[in-house]
């Protein structure tokens, strides 16, 4: 929702201020989740067993913290950093 048109409509400060906070709540949200998923994308890319090892525990951790703050499903995080381990022990 665009700012301008919602101050148009709201009609209480605190409303106006809800507005504020869930806009830059919305942007910092999206920011998090598609830095997340590029770091997935890389490792999935990754061809060699040591590098993906090493990147695992950084993105590992950056889908809890996701999951911590209800920004993607507990239980999303837990497949992709399975498929992941999964996907790092099949390299050769």
């Amino acid at each position: 929702m665009d700012t301008l048109n919602a101050e148009k409509m709201a009609n209480h400060k605190s409303s106006l201020k809800r507005i504020r906070q869930t806009a830059t709540r919305k942007a910092r949200n999206h920011y998090y989740a598609k830095t997340a998923r590029n770091a997935v994308r890389d490792l999935r890319a990754t061809t060699d067993k040591a590098a993906a090892a090493g990147m695992l525990p950084k993105v590992s951790s950056m889908l809890d913290k996701l999951a911590k703050r209800h920004i993607i499903h507990t239980n999303k995080a837990a497949n992709l950093k399975s498929k992941l381990a999964i996907y790092i022990n099949k390299l050769a």
